[in-house]
């Protein structure tokens, strides 16, 4: 899979831009502040509709303009001309001019994993952001598991409101509570399934790119010990004093430890590095086993923070996606490209927003 053109209008800081792109390595060079890291978000948009920097769409649109426009064409198993306008009142997304009406239906349109300095929380932040990386995977491996996310929190989100009153009904309650039981249990079901699977994946990746061998593992920790029905029935009581849902898959945890210690307590910054990379790149394994044909890789500045080592154990992934027909886009400076790469190099210059073809 790769994009071969890429047209955005008013995008962060970019105007207007309009390139083509070849499979292999696109890396795009150029100082701090100058857009390189905008034009990868704008490739993770199209694949996902969210940016990976955690903001919404609204900080997207480039200063004192009321809209931005991302498109492209994306070559996979089809060709898929995708068109997206997004302004505070009015969203248009199309492929090969056909109004996409579902996200479901959108998904997988195109395929993207990004390595970035936010790749940090999934070792050291919150629970949730854990979660989101096990469920941004399931969604784009697991036809109708996206349906099922949006049936539970809405569900959850329902139930929290009749929680926060100062006397719910407890017919509605019981109501949303069975909803929350049967997708629920269907989610744990897949997050343990998708656990399972990717484990021995991370192990491999962690121990290539490592400066010394050590056993990294990633758990499935379901909040709830027992059936969820019956966790929430025990938890009613508790539910009503803090008014909120206190138990199932929003409250799950994905932990992750080196030679058996928590890796967030006691893992030192290098390691924590190592991990989070050694995610992706499993995920990027196991996207390309799913489909057939690796996602586009997407890396910002993460091989200029890298020692020798860590780059070498990182590049076989980078090399196959790049042999394989599929596609890399990487950001650096002058001064820490990697020379590493060879053949099927295409070099891009960005300066203030604006995309130049160096070879």
């Amino acid at each position: 899979m790769h994009l071969t053109k890429l047209k955005l209008r008013d995008f962060r800081n970019i105007r207007q831009l309009d390139a083509a792109f070849e499979p292999g390595f696109q890396v795009l060079l150029g100082r701090n502040a100058q857009g390189k890291t905008n034009l990868l978000e704008a490739v993770y948009l199209l694949a996902t509709l969210r940016s990976f920097r955690g903001v919404g769409n609204a900080q997207i649109i480039r200063h004192e303009q009321k809209a931005f426009f991302a498109g492209g064409l994306a070559l996979g198993q089809a060709e898929s001309e995708i068109r997206y306008y997004w302004s505070p009142d009015q969203r248009k997304l199309t492929v090969n001019e056909k109004p996409m009406r579902r996200i479901t239906d959108y998904l997988g349109t195109l395929r993207t994993v990004v390595f970035c300095a936010e790749d940090s929380l999934l070792v050291n932040g919150p629970a949730k952001s854990r979660r989101r990386f096990l469920d941004l995977l399931l969604t784009q491996t697991r036809p109708g598991y996206l349906e099922l996310l949006h049936r539970y929190t809405e569900a959850l989100r329902s139930r929290n409101a009749l929680l926060k009153r100062d006397s719910p009904d407890p017919a509605l309650i019981d109501s949303f509570t069975r909803e929350l039981v049967a997708n629920g249990e269907k989610l744990i079901v897949a997050r343990r399934d998708l656990v399972k699977k990717l484990s021995p994946i991370i192990r491999l990746g962690y121990r290539k790119i490592a400066v010394k061998p050590e056993d990294a593992d990633i758990t499935y920790a379901p909040s709830v010990r027992e059936d969820l029905a019956v966790s929430l029935a025990k938890s009613r009581a508790r539910e009503q004093r803090h008014r909120t849902t206190l138990v199932g898959p929003h409250r799950d945890e994905l932990k992750l430890a080196l030679d058996g210690q928590s890796a967030a307590q006691y893992a030192s910054e290098g390691q924590k590095r190592t991990f989070a990379i050694a995610l992706k790149m499993a995920q990027a394994e196991y996207l390309g086993s799913i489909h057939g044909s690796p996602p586009i890789l997407l890396i910002d500045d993460v091989m200029g923070e890298l020692d020798a080592g860590r780059r070498a154990g990182l590049m076989p992934l980078i090399s196959r996606t790049g042999q394989a027909l599929g596609q890399v886009f990487m950001t650096c400076t002058e001064e820490n490209w990697p020379g590493e790469l060879s053949g099927n190099l295409h070099r891009w210059q960005i300066e203030q927003g604006s995309l130049k073809r160096m070879n």
